[in-house]
């Protein structure tokens, strides 16, 4: 396989949140967005969080929890309960690892 067939421009992917806690506390699944791709200074912080810093993590992550349109959600002081955040943590991780496991067994 050609490497540039590997290479393309990141695209947005929607991620909802949907567990049972969610839908009971608020009605409905909550959703925002992150690219299927992150540079490697992105790669390079997350793999430098030590196993017990979820406030590290969760500061990696925030740059990377984005609207339908690409925008940062969490700018300007602006923040999300921390039991949503541990949530949206979760998730982003739970993606990146699929999309990374997707891309190596290509």
């Amino acid at each position: 396989m050609k490497l540039s067939q590997l290479a393309s421009k990141p695209q947005l992917i929607k991620i909802n949140i949907d567990d049972e806690d969610t839908i009971n506390e608020f009605g409905e699944s909550l959703e925002f967005w992150i690219y299927d791709r992150q540079d490697m200074d992105t790669y390079m912080k997350m793999a430098s969080v030590g196993d017990n810093s979820v406030a590290k993590l969760a500061d990696v992550l925030s740059t990377m929890i984005l609207d339908e349109k690409g925008k940062p959600i969490l700018v300007d002081g602006v923040s999300l309960p921390p039991s949503i955040m541990m949530r949206v943590i979760s998730k982003v991780v739970e993606n990146l690892g699929n999309l990374m496991s997707q891309t190596s067994a290509t």
